[in-house]
């Protein structure tokens, strides 16, 4: 290992360390047998420790990959990215208020189980928890990869992706089995204020380096390669206006009840956090720019990339002495990490309570069910980075698609008394058979229209048919009357 590579890595390895103890010191003071504690953080989350959880969960390693390659090739169809975050933060200031009071009012602590009891039907609830990891091991696996790519990057090549992949499962599970979402809440200080200086360096600097500033480097992005900058950008394969549009409207909207947000929701110590911090994000989202811009600085220096996902961290390894690409990969390593734990976090919690502990229903016993669940799916997502890499990648293209069927379910049965459970389950049953099938023989987007919104209108469509045939007399102690009717509380 050469002396760069030596001080880049050291660097990595002291600040995963400080993120394991972070992660460990979380727990003091606080109930360990306590599920609540573990699976939404005591429900006590004030608004900096939601704002850095939930920035944790945008800012992932696809920021620092994904927006630069996107970039790189494409141009600007990768602002996708901000414009549903911007929707989804809008739609979730009144979303998040309603699921918080809701799942507060009733005991519960996600997605399953707010579909368990507005259904009163454990079955239903099942189904969605197994859907739901389905649909999020790919999101786990594309972390453990991403994190594996810089680590092999900021080492110079010295640290291979294998090994990068298993310091991503061990680190991660390290601190979340233990210390549950607010252990993620405390790695995402650390985290989140890496980013900021990192990514705010970095735009500095690589563009005066290359270019002699920011002005001139913009300059030749107009005069030589003007596709790159108006929509639907340039390249056979840019996806179109139509995506564009249908892509973002969606995400959007399906951010506000993805699992992990919905964690975040509940997570928060009064809705009155959840409103703060929705007006808060779209300010931490400008940092998307940096690694878009990035990717646009790359045509010019690195032409001809065959992994256009390394757009930013060549520019950065190329340029950058070795300590700071070692704290500019410690960012980008720690926003694998964040978001990967959540992602485990959810869906232990999901079994533990759904499946393997709904009966009997105590407590301490879904805890240990759920952080066995934890290690279990993080293990699944490793070995299948290493035994069969392509399997859960390609369907992370029905991801966020997939879990768009959960709309109804999740959010809509709470405002509509009529929705039955057979209506419910008729409807996600229609909608997943839709994307899939819209997916796997290669027409999404179909006519440029978003798959996902296409298997969401008819998800809805046969909902609101089999509720009109037979329509459900639903409780308003299971609906979200209170939460609607007074929307300003807390």
């Amino acid at each position: 290992m050469n002396t760069d590579a030596a001080i880049s890595v050291g660097i990595l390895a002291v600040f995963l360390l400080a993120a394991v103890a972070l992660g460990l010191l979380s727990l003091r003071g606080r109930d360990r047998a306590n599920l609540a504690e573990w699976s939404v953080g005591g429900r006590s989350l004030g608004i900096v420790l939601i704002f850095v959880l939930m920035a944790g969960e945008t800012y992932t390693s696809f920021s620092y990959l994904g927006a630069a390659g996107w970039s790189y090739d494409y141009g600007m169809p990768v602002f996708y990215l901000i414009a549903y975050l911007a929707i989804g933060f809008a739609v979730g200031y009144l979303v998040g208020p309603i699921l918080w009071h809701y799942a507060h009012r009733n005991h519960l602590h996600n997605i399953t189980d707010i579909t368990s009891h507005r259904f009163d039907s454990p079955l239903l609830g099942a189904v969605v928890a197994v859907l739901t990891t389905v649909f999020l091991l790919p999101y786990i696996q594309l972390q453990i990869t991403g994190m594996g790519v810089v680590v092999s990057t900021i080492s110079y090549g010295t640290i291979s992706l294998g090994v990068g992949y298993l310091i991503a499962f061990v680190v991660t599970e390290a601190f979340i089995i233990l210390s549950g979402l607010r252990g993620s809440a405390w790695v995402s200080i650390l985290k989140d204020s890496l980013v900021i200086i990192t990514l705010l360096i970095v735009f500095v600097y690589v563009p005066v380096h290359y270019f002699g500033g920011l002005g001139p480097m913009l300059d030749r992005l107009v005069t030589e390669r003007p596709e790159w900058l108006v929509l639907p950008g340039q390249g056979d394969e840019s996806l179109g206006l139509m995506w564009f549009a249908t892509t973002g409207l969606l995400n959007g909207v399906v951010y506000t009840i993805f699992p992990t947000t919905v964690a975040g929701y509940l997570g928060a110590r009064s809705p009155g956090v959840l409103r703060r911090n929705a007006l808060i994000m779209p300010f931490y989202q400008v940092l998307l720019f940096v690694p878009i811009l990035l990717g646009l600085a790359a045509i010019f220096v690195v032409p001809g990339l065959t992994n256009s996902n390394l757009a930013m961290f060549e520019l950065v390894v190329d340029s950058m002495p070795a300590w700071l690409v070692g704290l500019v990969g410690v960012a980008g390593a720690l926003s694998s990490i964040v978001p990967m734990a959540v992602f485990m976090l959810v869906i232990g919690t999901m079994w533990g309570r759904s499946i393997l502990g709904a009966h009997p229903r105590t407590a301490p016993r879904q805890k240990r069910l759920s952080q066995l669940v934890t290690f279990l799916v993080g293990l699944v997502a490793l070995l299948f980075t290493f035994i069969s890499p392509s399997t859960l990648v390609q369907l992370s293209v029905l991801s966020y698609q997939g879990l768009a069927q959960l709309l109804p379910v999740v959010l809509l049965s709470l405002l509509w008394k009529r929705m039955s459970t057979s209506a419910a389950a008729a409807g996600l049953a229609s909608g997943v058979v839709v994307v899939a099938a819209l997916v796997l023989t290669g027409n999404d987007p179909w006519y440029g229209i978003n798959a996902g919104l296409l298997g969401l209108v008819v998800n809805i469509a046969v909902n609101v048919a089999v509720s009109l045939w037979r329509p459900a007399d639903t409780p308003p102690e299971r609906l979200a009357v209170e939460e609607v009717a007074a929307p300003g509380r807390g």
